[in-house]
């Protein structure tokens, strides 16, 4: 998470109203996916995305907080690029751009509360996966701590 997430007051029902994000939103989104399941006979990936601000940079996008069904993280570590040198740092954040592409795809103040996406059934797991907690960096690793 980023500084000042869990508690929006933004979108809320009523003015005196703060909306909360899921305790779990990996686990909410492997229950939305089970049910799914249930009720279709089908289980698509499931994301749970909330709106992220970015360190040096102006305005915020929608990134991955719950994920379920979709590979989070593409490393391209060790292969090479078109002019055949190493890669020595991409790894993709398949999650957070998808959460991204959603956001831009629907209006901010739309009220949606799905967006479907097409084209990224080469990410789909049969599994519900690691979930978004993968796309976290390990403490030790965390530069603005």
């Amino acid at each position: 998470m980023g500084a000042q997430a869990g508690v929006d007051a933004s979108n809320a029902p009523s003015p005196d109203t703060l909306v909360l994000l899921p305790r779990d939103p990996d686990a909410s989104a492997r229950r939305i996916r089970g049910r799914l399941r249930e009720l279709t006979g089908y289980a698509p990936a499931v994301l749970i995305s909330d709106s992220f601000g970015r360190t040096w940079r102006h305005g915020q996008l929608d990134v991955a907080i719950g994920l379920a069904g979709m590979q989070p993280l593409d490393d391209w570590r060790g292969r090479t690029d078109a002019a055949g040198l190493e890669l020595q740092a991409t790894w993709l954040a398949l999650a957070d751009a998808a959460a991204a592409a959603a956001e831009t795809a629907r209006a901010k103040d739309s009220r949606e509360p799905v967006v479907i996406i097409e084209g990224l059934e080469r990410h789909l797991t049969g599994e519900d996966g690691p979930g978004a907690a993968a796309l976290l960096r390990a403490p030790g690793e965390d530069l603005f701590s």
